[in-house]
């Protein structure tokens, strides 16, 4: 962004973008890992009535850790 541009977002918002990007990520990143610890949980008890197999089980913990991994790598980097 050139001068002119921050200046204007910071007069018109209140806060600098980079302040505005760390709360973004962080709503990224909190929202990511609510739906991890929600789809873990619903995959464990799932697993714990033998309603999916320890493979599928598994599957979903890699599928969320593979996300949170790329995730960081993109927004953090």
């Amino acid at each position: 962004m050139t001068g002119a541009q921050l200046s204007a977002f910071q007069a018109n918002s209140g806060i600098a973008p980079a302040a505005m990007a760390a709360v973004l990520v962080g709503a990224v990143f909190s929202a990511l890992l609510v739906w991890g610890v929600w789809a873990i949980r619903t995959a464990y008890v799932g697993w714990a009535e033998n309603r999916l197999s320890q493979r599928q089980f598994l599957g979903v913990v890699v599928r969320f850790l593979a996300m949170y991994l790329v995730l960081t790598f993109f927004l953090l980097s």
